[in-house]
């Protein structure tokens, strides 16, 4: 489990710490403000300890592997021209440093780099062990319909694409899961194949159908896009990627899903939870906050720790803002626009 987050002079932000659940945790915050710039760092410093620690006869972490790997990760994620660009940008000579701590202490790790580093980090607290499940990085977008040939082809040419397109592709691909592991995913797949009325599967030529029961199969791109979210949600599961243990980011899981499968996301999330995975997500969807905070009353997820983060813009960066509800926040400069339009639209029925 990921404890915290510490950054300096990391893009947007002058000086950030993030404190997290250990189940739910949920940053908010208007466009530009650096949501996915927190998911994507994070999940690529998890990432690159992962991807090394899996690759055979992998020995113990030391400073000569790691300074390249996750300086690679970081710019194949978050797609900057070269390293020192993701530093905060300002006149003269600026040092960016990323901190994680974790509950299990020898995964910590502390790295820095100055605007003009170009491929290498410089580690200053080494992990001394290795992540032992990837993360799991879904983007806005679907990628069913993407993945045919996707890796092949992204590792072969150049793609705008960052590498979380690649990573969560090379997941999908997995194997499903057999024996008892399969029943423990079954429960959670339930709800998702009833909203997409079949279950996903994935043909010996490597794409991706809707099965229909008595209807035969359906191609991926004739599906609803929103349910092709749920869809790729329900593999990940399926593979045993999200099923228990590990890490799951999530950047507006909302988009192009309407409030019924808002609503149907909102509960896998909190059952994902339950199930033992650290979720981070990024949103300025009004609905899905209050549909999270309707379901966390309720007797299944109510055990659930919750940790939700406002950013917004100050003079000096983007400022953030903690707490264990969204009610301990005092800023939530998105919501309030929704809510002033509720408020606007009131008055018209006047």
């Amino acid at each position: 489990m990921l404890n915290s987050f510490k950054v300096k002079n990391l893009t947007v932000f002058s000086e950030a710490d993030f404190s997290f659940s250990s189940g739910l945790n949920v940053i908010i915050g208007e466009n530009g403000c650096g949501k996915s710039h927190i998911l994507k760092s994070v999940y690529a410093l998890i990432a690159a300890s992962a991807e090394e620690g899996r690759k055979p006869n992998a020995n113990a972490p030391t400073k000569t592997s790691l300074q390249k790997n996750y300086a690679d990760k970081l710019v194949n994620v978050l797609r900057p021209e070269t390293l020192g660009r993701l530093a905060r940008r300002k006149q003269g000579r600026e040092r960016c440093e990323l901190s994680l701590v974790f509950e299990e202490s020898s995964l910590n790790c502390s790295m820095g780099f100055a605007t003009s580093s170009k491929s290498e980090v410089q580690i200053d607290v080494l992990n001394q062990s290795w992540q032992l499940k990837s993360p799991v990085f879904l983007p806005t977008r679907e990628l069913l319909t993407l993945y045919p040939g996707f890796v092949s082809i992204y590792d072969n040419h150049y793609l705008e694409f960052d590498e979380t397109y690649r990573d969560a592709c090379l997941l999908l691909g997995a194997p499903a899961l057999k024996g008892p592991r399969e029943k423990q995913a079954a429960s959670l797949l339930k709800p998702l194949e009833e909203a997409m009325g079949g279950r996903v599967v994935l043909d010996a030529n490597g794409r991706f159908y809707l099965s229909l029961p008595g209807a035969g199969k359906m191609e991926m791109p004739l599906v609803a896009e929103g349910l092709r979210k749920l869809a790729m949600l329900a593999r990940l599961i399926a593979t045993g990627s999200l099923l228990d243990k590990g890490y799951l980011f999530w950047d507006e899981p909302e988009t192009n899903l309407n409030p019924k499968l808002v609503k149907l996301v909102a509960q896998v999330i909190l059952h994902l939870c339950n199930n033992g995975i650290q979720v981070f997500i990024a949103s300025h969807s009004l609905f899905l906050l209050r549909e999270l905070e309707i379901l966390s009353q309720q007797k299944a997820f109510r055990k659930i720790p919750q940790r939700y983060f406002s950013l917004r813009a100050g003079d000096d960066g983007v400022v953030v803002e903690q707490g264990d509800s969204v009610e301990d926040l005092h800023t939530l400069v998105t919501l309030d626009e929704e809510l002033a339009q509720s408020d606007r639209f009131m008055e018209i029925g006047v």
